[in-house]
């Protein structure tokens, strides 16, 4: 299958001012040679902890700033070539959904007005269609048509996050930037978006890039996964061959910090030493060696280069084929992922108002 959306090779440095006159005091490598592709009905997950530089990817591929350098393609056409008209008409193609549900909407703006403002600005349809087409998108996400009349603030949190991806698909777009869609949301309420975002791709056969640090909401939604460590992928690959065999002792200890479902299982924690480095001044050799245990001189001489493994994916590691097989926490993680599905199984159907999630075993 085709790429929808491809990026290659995305690098970008934000100058640091210092003094009066605000002269180049260094340069912070927030993204450094990222490239991934993403296929109608297929999501691609970035994951890494905070300041990885993974938000920074998806305002990128946005294009709401420039990189430094890089080519983004949307469809074909290298969005970064693009004049401003065609940038404009571009970006009903290329949509996103924001980590604060809230912040994100305009509460001086009731719902209608804001799911109009796309449709007018990109002309879907006609001005005679655009109530029915607001309506229309309300059903969509699980809300009633009279919900146009009423201000984000009369809204729950997810019922706020629906509106945000009811805007998003206003304009009919290829492809949804999720940036961290559910991370302020209850439990229960991540599994409605998710499902909602699950179903709304299986329709419309929308791509996804998601934006992530919660590692249980990729695997339950992405088909294809790159790990982050300041500004570069340490392994990518199908999400179930990274998740089930992962190669990077960074994405070993990140998969080892996922909570176990199940009372009385634990599984075997990977803790690593020290804080994520600065991007101003990045360790020598393969970023990551300050942190792990099976560092060698090599690690902190020369930067490894991203190697194609068995499963379609790569690895930047040099010593991924010596390390021993990840065999207890992978082996603890296999056994929970039937009883997590359960637990995800059980807000699958959408809950009625007032309705609390059904009680479900784990055993």
């Amino acid at each position: 299958m085709s790429a929808i959306l491809e990026a290659t090779g995305l690098v970008k440095h934000f100058a640091m001012g210092s003094g009066l006159f605000a002269r180049a005091a260094g340069v912070v490598k927030a993204v450094d040679g990222v490239s991934f592709a993403v296929g109608a009905g297929e999501s691609h997950a970035i994951v890494g902890e905070s300041g990885c530089g993974k938000s920074t990817v998806a305002r990128l591929v946005l294009r709401l700033i420039e990189p430094t350098a890089g080519a983004v393609r949307l469809e074909g056409r290298d969005l970064l070539a693009l004049a401003p008209a065609e940038l404009r008409a571009a970006r009903r193609h290329i949509q996103i959904v924001f980590q604060d549900p809230y912040g994100s909407l305009n509460p001086r703006m009731t719902v209608g007005q804001m799911l109009t403002e796309p449709l007018m600005l990109h002309e879907v349809v006609a001005p005679a269609r655009r109530h029915e087409r607001v309506a229309e998108l309300l059903r969509v996400v699980g809300l009633q048509p009279d919900s146009a009349q009423r201000y984000p603030h009369e809204f729950s949190g997810g019922q706020r996050q629906r509106l945000a991806v009811a805007r998003a698909l206003a304009a009919e777009p290829r492809v949804i930037v999720c940036d961290e869609p559910v991370s302020a949301l209850d439990v229960s309420i991540q599994a409605q978006i998710l499902n909602l975002l699950a179903d709304l791709q299986q329709r419309l056969g929308l791509a996804y890039v998601i934006i992530s640090h919660d590692l249980a909401v990729v695997h339950h939604i992405a088909t294809s996964v790159g790990v982050m460590y300041l500004g570069r992928f340490v392994e990518s690959g199908p999400s179930d061959a990274v998740f089930e065999r992962p190669k990077h002792p960074y994405t070993q200890a990140l998969l080892s910090s996922v909570p176990v479902p199940e009372p009385g299982r634990r599984s075997r924690r990977i803790v690593l030493q020290g804080d994520v480095p600065s991007p101003l001044a990045p360790p020598s050799g393969c970023h990551f060696h300050p942190r792990c245990a099976h560092a060698i001189a090599r690690c902190r001489e020369e930067a490894p280069l991203a190697e194609a493994k068995a499963d379609g994916g790569t690895v930047a590691c040099h010593r991924w084929r010596e390390l021993e097989a990840w065999n207890t926490a992978v082996t603890a993680g296999q056994g929970n992922r039937a009883a997590l599905a359960r637990l995800q199984a059980a807000f699958t159907r959408p809950f009625l108002p007032g309705e609390s999630p059904p009680a479900v075993s784990v055993a």
